[in-house]
């Protein structure tokens, strides 16, 4: 069939809006719009029935008559005006959507947009049923491509913000079902540094794992092992500012609990949960977040960045440095644990700790000690620093962790040896892009 054809096949399934019929040939290119497509078409088909009509050949005329008024006009036939089948003459009301979008969209600040459709069961039936009964399929626009089309370039007349088809600010998801409108307000990305000045604050929140969060007998119904953590104590400062409703920490690596994270510390990148507000001044709320958690985290170089940022900062080469207390079992001489760390300084053989064995898959990891140099030797024990590549377990590097390790500190003194203290002095990480 040739266009013409399947045109008057569309129009003999009922009454169809000029947006609808135009939409069936929306990927033939022809410079119009899918309502100015539909208008032409009903008008070149009214002109040649009309032709036959003149000729004695009414047929033509007769199968258009129930959806043209022009046609019914030329055949003398009286009738009202029905609503388009296809989509309930849903074009008719996109002001009406737009408006509904504006008053939700008021509240945000956003500087892109993308709209979404969801429709309704019977709206996607329809259109399956008139493409499979015309074969108009292979020119065809789906009914939500075209209402995100017209909808978005109405939104963005009112408001001159900018749509964008890869990670808008907002997402305008227009619920046909329901007949509502929802947001989606995208993740907002912040990168920095933190150094954590108190022992016993984990990274992220811990939740108890016997009631998952739940609050138990066992966590005091809290839901957590701790009190706090590095993440929760950005959190606070972070929401008042950007009106979000959390936020989730993501660390290049992370320490201990009972280390310290000193030096210039760790790089960070904290994902802002649906936002309200996304310009806000980054030095106010370095500034609110060392304050309220003075003497426990300190945040600096605070910017924003892409999403892709935290995949970056995530896998991003970075060696740490270490500096750690240690005590004996027996009593050890400088020359021996300088001898010692001089050998320690070698690729190593680590299985999964026994500590961790039970949140990490078992297998054994090759790391790098790039250096172990004394630093001093007391009654008490003695201090290190090891610096040492991405991955390895430094308390197991000195322990052994009953061969689990190797080389290992223990076995190289020919002692029990065991990690009093450990602090993080650095994170020699890979330069990060400025711009993202």
């Amino acid at each position: 069939m040739n266009l013409l054809d399947i045109a008057t096949r569309i129009l003999e399934e009922g009454p169809i809006c000029d947006h609808c019929l135009g939409r069936q040939f929306a990927k033939l290119s022809t410079g119009l719009t899918n309502k100015e497509r539909g208008s032409a078409l009903k008008t070149a088909l009214a002109m040649l029935g009309h032709q036959k009509f003149k000729e004695g050949d009414p047929s033509l005329l007769k199968r258009l008559a129930p959806c043209t008024r022009q046609v019914r006009t030329i055949l003398n036939i009286n009738g009202t005006d029905e609503k388009c089948w296809l989509c309930n003459d849903l074009f008719q009301s996109l002001d009406i959507w737009v408006q509904r979008s504006l008053e939700l969209l008021k509240k945000y600040q956003y500087d892109t947009f993308l709209v979404g459709t969801k429709v309704s069961g019977l709206l996607a039936e329809n259109e399956e049923i008139l493409w499979a009964a015309t074969s108009s399929t292979i020119w065809a626009e789906p009914l939500k491509s075209e209402l995100n089309r017209e909808i978005g370039k109405l939104i963005q007349e009112e408001t001159d913000k900018e749509v964008d088809f890869d990670r808008p600010d907002i997402f305008v998801l227009l619920n046909l079902a329901e007949d509502k409108v929802e947001l989606q307000s995208s993740s907002l990305f912040i990168y920095g540094r933190y150094k954590k000045l108190a022992r016993g604050i984990p990274q992220t929140r811990w939740s108890c794992p016997l009631c998952q969060g739940d609050g138990c007998e066992d966590c005091d119904y809290k839901g957590t092992l701790y009190t706090t953590s590095v993440e929760g104590l950005m959190k606070d400062p972070v929401i008042e500012s950007s009106g979000g409703t959390d936020v989730v920490l993501h660390g290049a690596g992370r320490e201990d609990i009972d280390a310290l994270m000193l030096g210039t510390g760790r790089p960070f990148v904290l994902e802002v949960k649906e936002p309200l507000y996304r310009h806000f001044d980054l030095i106010d709320l370095e500034n609110s977040i060392n304050r309220s958690a003075e003497n426990r985290i300190e945040v600096k170089g605070l910017r924003f960045v892409e999403k892709k940022m935290v995949v970056e900062v995530k896998t991003a080469d970075a060696d740490k440095v270490y500096r750690v207390r240690l005590t004996f079992s027996e009593a050890v001489s400088e020359e021996e644990l300088k001898a010692s760390l001089d050998k320690l300084c070698t690729k190593i053989k680590q299985r999964t700790p026994s500590r961790v064995a039970h949140r990490r898959s078992d297998k054994v990891r090759t790391r790098t000690v790039h250096f172990a140099k004394f630093m001093d030797l007391d009654a008490d024990g003695a201090t290190i620093c090891i610096r040492c590549e991405s991955g390895l377990y430094v308390k197991e590097l000195i322990s052994g962790d009953d061969e689990r390790t190797k080389p290992n500190l223990s076995e190289l003194l020919g002692t029990k040896v065991l990690v009093k203290e450990l602090d993080v002095i650095g994170v020699k990480h890979a330069r990060l892009k400025k711009k993202n």
